[in-house]
């Protein structure tokens, strides 16, 4: 019979295969990155930790208070204290000092949507939170916001770009362009470059930005959505390959951050959403399975000569149903999108900073 250590192995390297098919379901393997322990960092689960939060929200200066939940007053603080566990690894902690000394005299550009401002508002505050009072001066002038830490020569902005393509003023209306990306070159020269979009494409209100989409000489009052990101982030993609100088530049993409507007997906009710939820799903599978357009994006960028990393946030994302804004939020509603500052956009951080610097 077997050493029982072996068997324990064995068990193990089973367990942690298993894991990283589940979370990366969808994603090609080329897509994703691991640590240089060989440890995939976005397979694994929910595990309570009292050390936690990573940040304190009432320690910061914020662009904004949309993501201060407790400002907002959720009464509830359980969801503060949930650590993502890798199944085959631990990640490092976050070290606010280390990261500012690492990151010294360079610029972080987050582009995209609401939920690259989810997460710039995170790494913000986890900055203030964990170094010893950092100065801290915000600028901000539309569509450019910035963190400046003076000490360090640190720059941590955020660029406001729903769709990545442009939006064009036209005489017949606003045009959603998507084989145009002329807004990109006041992206390049920083030193890392993370971007998002998905949640834009899908919205019918009259918030959405745009009254036609063209793409060179065709004009459509309105197409598939998922067709029209798919060809949105193609141009983006060619963009990158050809402007993007990755030896001086590194380049993330945020994976497709989810919502909870359905029970159904999570073996609740179908009517019941992310309003009252106080603790993640258990394990490391999502009851409702991947999102399709998890694998078109990562077909995407594993189409492109410099791929970036893929933050694959969805799956981790996707269990922490508690962790949404819900009614705790200036702009009221019921807000099943974003996620609260405090709480999991600190985790893609953390993730983010391994990716880094491990």
């Amino acid at each position: 019979m077997g050493s029982p250590l072996l068997l324990i192995c064995s068990i193990s390297l089973i367990i942690c295969s298993f894991s990283l098919k589940e979370a990366t379901a969808g994603v090609s393997k080329s897509t994703y990155q691991k640590l240089s322990s060989g440890c995939d960092i976005f397979a694994g689960h929910w595990v309570y930790d009292e050390s936690y939060p990573l940040c304190n929200s009432s320690s910061c200066t914020f662009y904004n208070n949309m993501f201060d939940c407790a400002k907002s007053g959720r009464p509830d603080k359980l969801y503060l204290k949930y650590r993502w566990q890798p199944t085959c690894c631990d990640l490092p902690r976050f070290d606010a000092l280390n990261f500012l000394s690492k990151m010294k005299g360079k610029r972080i550009l987050f582009v995209g949507d609401s939920l690259a401002l989810n997460q710039w508002q995170s790494l913000a505050c986890m900055i203030q939170s964990g170094a010893p009072a950092p100065h801290t001066t915000l600028v901000s002038k539309d569509p450019l916001h910035s963190f400046l830490f003076p000490e360090y020569g640190v720059n941590i902005s955020y660029y406001l770009s729903h769709y990545l393509v442009d939006i064009v003023s036209e005489p017949t209306g606003r045009a959603l362009v998507l084989d145009s990306i002329k807004q990109a070159d006041v992206w390049l020269g920083v030193d890392i470059l993370l971007f998002n979009s998905w949640h834009w494409w899908i919205r019918n209100d009259d918030m959405k930005g745009w009254d036609y989409i063209r793409e060179g000489n065709m004009v459509f009052k309105d197409m598939n959505r998922t067709l029209a990101f798919l060809q949105g982030m193609k141009t983006w993609a060619k963009w990158s390959d050809a402007k993007v100088d990755t030896s001086k530049t590194t380049v993330f993409f945020q994976g497709i951050s989810p919502t909870h507007y359905r029970g159904i997906e999570w073996n609740g009710r179908d009517t019941e959403t992310c309003r009252g939820q106080t603790q993640p799903l258990l394990g490391s599978t999502y009851p409702g399975g991947s999102l399709p357009v998890v694998a078109l994006l990562a077909n995407v960028l594993e189409s492109m000569e410099r791929p970036p990393y893929l933050l694959n946030i969805t799956t981790l994302s996707q269990l922490r149903k508690d962790a949404h804004l819900s009614i705790y939020s200036p702009r009221g509603g019921n807000d099943c999108s974003h996620w609260c500052v405090a709480g999991l956009p600190d985790t893609w951080n953390l993730l983010l900073y391994a990716a880094l610097f491990f």
